[in-house]
């Protein structure tokens, strides 16, 4: 975020009584928090994307030759 809207959000926040003002801060920990969640969650998924479609290439190739079988949940 630049430095301009930072201050932006610190002027309205000062406009602001204190309570109001921690709750605002507690909204933005929160809001930030998920934020920084979803960012890792992005990574996670990228590194592990080349995996996930070779993956998928394989079941379908199997498929198509007959050689899958019904998913047997008993025996997870």
């Amino acid at each position: 975020m630049s430095s301009t809207a930072i201050a932006t959000v610190t002027k309205m926040m000062e406009m602001l009584p204190e309570p109001a003002q921690e709750q605002v801060a507690d909204h933005l920990r929160d809001y930030i928090a998920e934020i920084q969640d979803e960012r890792r969650w992005d990574r996670a998924f990228q590194s592990t994307q080349t995996s996930l479609i070779e993956a998928a290439r394989r079941a379908k190739k199997e498929i198509a030759e007959g050689l899958a079988e019904p998913m047997d949940y008993e025996r997870l």
